[in-house]
């Protein structure tokens, strides 16, 4: 694909919640930023494997440089420039420019470019800062976490040594200097390691740090209200650099071997690309304690209080299998097989011995939410076909799906019975207060009913048959691809009886011990056409459920009749989880509009095509929302949204609790993986013209094209070996 740099280049980003902060792209295995101040170097809130609130690790003083400051976002760096000049500017430092360039190494190296030019009349002397509480006068530190049980290491070192009692720059001078601090764990690394890695980010910075100031003084023609003048759409004061061209490159280089997609409409071709940039942004590879391998974290903790040291609240740094299978129906179209493979290594590592898998941090576990890892890790594995640990993953799944059937399915049949709403992800869903009218506070456990809930169920009856799938393709225990085909089997046999309402024409969750239907209409009643378990009784009702859900940004977690509906996520007047808070009973989330658009275009292709317009229309909405007041540009995905209005509710920006990639291939340019063949079978969402190259599936690499004057093309490793006259179903063999 195309830099992914170009891609997505655009302005400042801040916190909606935190006006004034700046966000960073790039991430390392271990360290990210939260979000840094308008201060020179790192300071703001800063994170090392978990959510820790490191508030400095170095800044360069000397200059007051006013707020706001002009800022240019790119995934691989932040640039930042900002100016001494005109009032408010104050003595310190009068008639200096500022330009920074900051990111972060997968390395765990925060750098940060800085050139100061003096454009004043007296001299200014620049001096770099570090937080003496952990960091000592050589610039190596150390400081436990106690809640983590490990302890943080840290070493600063500059360019130019000079910074660190006071580098002067005379009127006319230019300083450029490179300062970076080396992070890691004492656990698993030492002061040399972190040497290391300061010698390589540092490599080509030291020649000179005090130049002549390459042009003229700014005047008053060059300056709007004060600012100094911006050349193109860079800082007019920041020279090339090798510094920032090896961050650029090194970033650059995940990118690479991605598919590229393009096609008639930019929104979707700017989702494409935001969406592996945040499968790079939220990759992660811990390699202590209870995160021995890769990971994809569900998000980088914006919401959590901002205590230095001492975060409080729920963060998502962590392996939370809720979201696991998302990251792998995403990251199988990256040609990499070890992403997958990390993962299930730290799933594995991450299993009781009852089979589920529970939520971990390095020292910890916590909730064993459901999921359906059973059935994208078979998907996974149809795409790389020769993924490290297949086998053991394979065994590992089957363990949940009979962990979880002995543990769940307490109710007479085969539909798992939920007892903690918030273990399916969707906390205050409102089926479990229905059968006690709603009370006031659902917090009031007197008002609330375990159910046999339909995403459960759905899961179950998914992972069933991933397992069943998995062992088929894996070529051995045929004993076991019967066993859990005969479960997937009684699991949907259970949902249709059940849970399918002819009256109303939607899909219920259960009374857990009298199969009484809760009547609210939540969206996981879409739950099982994504299943692909309905038939042709069941599509009126379906038709009927996609114009109740089509709210002004669908799709609604809780349907708009549901007496506790609200768009904004209250019950009833109140934020029980506060403003930014939790709540399926009306807000939308990008989790679920994930499963059900898939499910959507799943229904489409079994009835003859019949729902593709809307699938389109729904795509194109769930786009939208990754953008900043959908202006397709600006990416700024977040938790949930308002399903009327769209408005952001939590500021979990970059967040990765869903999947659009998937979409784009298997909906958009048809592109499905089997075991033996790749089916090509696109919906027609009114494009022009679309184009999908470098689909590496079992060894071989797949494009598909088409535009409608030369019809849909298919090719094998470079070979075209299917073509249409237009969107068509077409079959390509495999061997």
């Amino acid at each position: 694909m195309e830099s992914i740099d170009d891609a997505l280049v655009t302005g400042r980003r801040g916190l909606r919640t935190r006006p004034g902060t700046l966000l960073l792209g790039p991430t390392g295995a271990r360290l990210w930023a939260d979000f840094l101040e308008e201060r020179p170097g790192f300071v703001g809130a800063i994170d090392l494997v978990h959510k820790l609130n490191i508030p400095l690790l170095f800044t360069v003083t000397g200059v007051e440089l006013p707020a706001p400051w002009e800022a240019r976002w790119r995934p691989s760096r932040l640039t930042v420039w900002a100016s001494a000049f005109g009032a408010g500017a104050g003595a310190s430092g009068a008639g200096v420019e500022f330009a920074e360039d900051k990111f972060v190494t997968w390395d765990d190296c925060a750098v940060s470019r800085q050139v100061w030019t003096n454009r004043g009349s007296a001299p200014v002397t620049l001096r770099l800062e570090v937080d003496r509480s952990w960091i000592g006068a050589a610039g190596f530190g150390s400081r436990p976490v106690e809640r983590h049980g490990f302890t943080v290491l840290a070493l600063v070192r500059p360019s130019v040594e000079a910074l660190w009692d006071g580098l002067t720059v005379g009127p006319g001078e230019r300083a450029d200097v490179v300062v970076a601090a080396a992070l890691g764990l004492a656990e698993t690394d030492g002061r040399d390691d972190l040497e290391r890695r300061l010698d390589g980010v540092l490599a080509g910075s030291e020649d000179g740090a005090l130049t002549g100031a390459a042009d003229r003084p700014a005047d008053a023609a060059d300056r709007r209200d004060g600012r100094p003048a911006v050349v193109g759409s860079t800082p007019a004061k920041l020279p090339p650099s090798p510094v920032t061209h090896r961050q650029e490159r090194s970033y650059q280089r995940w990118f690479d071997p991605v598919p590229s997609f393009s096609c008639s409409d930019p929104v979707l071709n700017r989702t494409w690309a935001y969406r592996w940039f945040l499968l790079r942004h939220n990759l992660a590879a811990p390699g202590v304690g209870g995160l021995p391998d890769a990971l994809f974290y569900e998000g980088r903790a914006h919401k959590m209080s901002k205590t230095p040291w001492d975060p409080a609240g729920w963060e998502f740094s962590k392996l939370i299998p809720l979201s696991s299978p998302m990251h792998l129906l995403e990251a199988r179209w990256h040609p990499d097989p070890s992403l997958g493979a990390g993962l299930w290594r730290t799933l594995r590592a991450a299993q009781g011995d009852d089979g589920l898998y529970r939520s971990r941090t390095v020292a910890d576990e916590v909730h064993a939410y459901a999921n359906f890892l059973g059935w994208a890790s078979y998907q996974y594995a149809l795409v790389h076909r020769d993924v490290d640990g297949a086998a053991a993953m394979r065994d590992s799944l089957a363990a949940q799906v009979r962990g979880e059937r002995a543990a769940l399915t307490t109710g007479g049949d085969e539909l798992p019975v939920e007892t903690e709403h918030i273990l399916t992800g969707k906390e205050y869903q409102p089926s479990y207060w229905a059968f006690h009218d709603y009370p006031a506070d659902p917090r009031d456990r007197s008002g609330y009913t375990p159910l046999k809930r339909v995403d459960r169920a759905i899961y179950h009856y998914r992972n069933a048959r991933g397992v069943a799938g998995l062992t088929r393709l894996l070529g051995d225990g045929d004993g076991v691809a019967a066993e859990f085909d005969a479960l997937a089997d009684a699991v949907a046999a259970d949902v249709l009886a059940k849970q399918w309402d002819p009256g109303t024409g939607f899909f219920y969750d259960l009374h857990h011990r009298t199969d009484q239907k809760a009547m609210v209409r939540n969206v996981v009643g879409f739950y099982p056409y994504w299943a692909g378990v309905v038939g042709d009784e069941h599509l009126p009702g379906f038709e009927a459920a996609l114009r109740l859900f089509g709210t002004g940004a669908p799709l609604p977690s809780t349907a708009p009749d549901c007496p506790v509906y609200s768009p904004t996520g209250d019950w009833r007047g109140a934020f029980v989880k506060g403003r930014n808070g939790c709540s399926w009973n009306g807000p939308t989330w990008p989790y679920t509009n994930s499963v059900v658009i898939d499910g959507v275009g799943a229904t489409s292709r079994r009835f003859g095509h019949r729902y593709d317009a809307e699938f389109g229309r729904l795509l194109r909405s769930y786009a939208l929302l990754h953008f900043q007041q959908r202006d397709g540009r600006t990416p700024y995905l977040v938790e949930h949204y308002n399903s009327e209005t769209g408005e952001p509710i939590s500021d979990e920006v970059d967040y990765l609790h869903s999947y659009v990639i998937d979409l784009l291939v298997r909906y958009v340019a048809g592109l499905e993986a089997g075991p033996e063949v790749v089916a090509v079978d696109p919906l027609d969402v009114g494009l022009a013209w679309f184009a999908l190259s470098g689909v590496r599936v079992a060894g071989h690499t797949v494009d598909v094209a088409f535009d409608r004057d030369r019809g849909l093309r298919v090719a094998l490793d470079g070979v075209q070996v299917a073509a249409a006259r237009g969107l068509a179903a077409l079959t390509v063999p495999l061997s």
